[in-house]
């Protein structure tokens, strides 16, 4: 079947923190979370993310959850040597997963990416917004202030503090870092794959779209990835941005985040890393 991807920096100064992989069944998308503070960690969010979703392509004949716990371990393995994964701000990242199962489509959502699946009778659509909970006080402060404003940098690590006191805890949020526990907490299900009739996985910058700029619905998302692809969505989460660069008209932590869309119309036929947007 068919899987097109696009992904794209939120600025050209730093790297791109989202990944994504493509496998025979298995559709993975890792948004890294930006850090604000200390991490504890000689690896930035990009090294996280890559490990991360290769590492759950890896293990992906486990089951989305599975695969993800062993993605997990195995990623904290690699750097437990050298960096102290009991750091509050170690790397870490939301992860979305999709998954061919027999005659369903297993979903897994950990962290603010989303997933949004054409069933025929409409989107459903998973999202888990427990990190957008937290804060509250310490981020409509930062709401508050015009991107690139005095203050604006302080009140958002204020706000990244805040969210990690309460990073996988009961009362919190829940997103991959170094313990492997946190897929309990991971949204997941199934739905019949003789209904599903395209779909995509969106990291949080790109589902800006609905959330922020209220572009589309989730019908116009999937029909404009349909028809245009996935760059196009990219494109005119862009052009919204550039119109409220300082963020006053849409408050937001940043102008533009690192955006991912991986639009599928079904499944791809081999194992294969995506990049760029074009046919898996």
């Amino acid at each position: 079947m068919h899987v097109r991807v696009a992904t794209e920096a939120g600025s050209s100064d730093t790297p791109n923190e989202d990944r994504v992989v493509v496998g025979t069944d298995l559709l993975v998308v890792v948004d890294g979370a930006t850090a604000r503070t200390d991490t504890g960690c000689v690896h930035g969010t990009a090294w996280y993310s890559d490990h991360l979703a290769d590492a759950v392509l890896r293990y992906r004949h486990l089951g989305p959850s599975a695969a993800l716990a062993a993605g997990i371990r195995r990623t904290a393995q690699r750097h437990s040597r050298t960096c102290d994964l009991d750091h509050p701000g170690s790397p870490s990242g939301s992860v979305g997963i999709v998954q061919v199962d027999g005659d369903q489509l297993r979903y897994l959502v950990l962290g603010d990416v989303t997933v949004v699946i054409d069933t025929g009778a409409g989107e459903f659509v998973v999202v888990d917004d427990r990190v957008s909970r937290i804060a509250s006080t310490e981020r409509a402060a930062a709401d508050e202030l015009p991107i690139g404003s005095k203050g604006k940098k302080a009140a958002l690590a204020r706000m990244k503090r805040a969210e990690l006191a309460a990073r996988n805890r009961a009362g919190g949020y829940w997103i991959a870092a170094g313990d492997p526990a946190v897929v309990d907490q991971a949204l997941t299900g199934a739905v019949p794959l003789a209904g599903v009739r395209r779909g995509a996985i969106l990291t949080d910058g790109a589902a800006r779209a609905v959330s922020t700029f209220a572009l589309y619905d989730w019908a116009g998302v999937l029909d404009l990835l349909a028809t245009a692809g996935p760059h196009a969505l990219v494109n005119e989460v862009r052009a919204a941005e550039s119109q409220d660069v300082r963020g006053t008209r849409w408050p937001r932590n940043k102008t533009s985040d690192d955006a991912t869309v991986a639009y599928f119309a079904g499944f791809p036929n081999e194992a294969r890393r995506s990049v760029g947007d074009g046919g898996a």
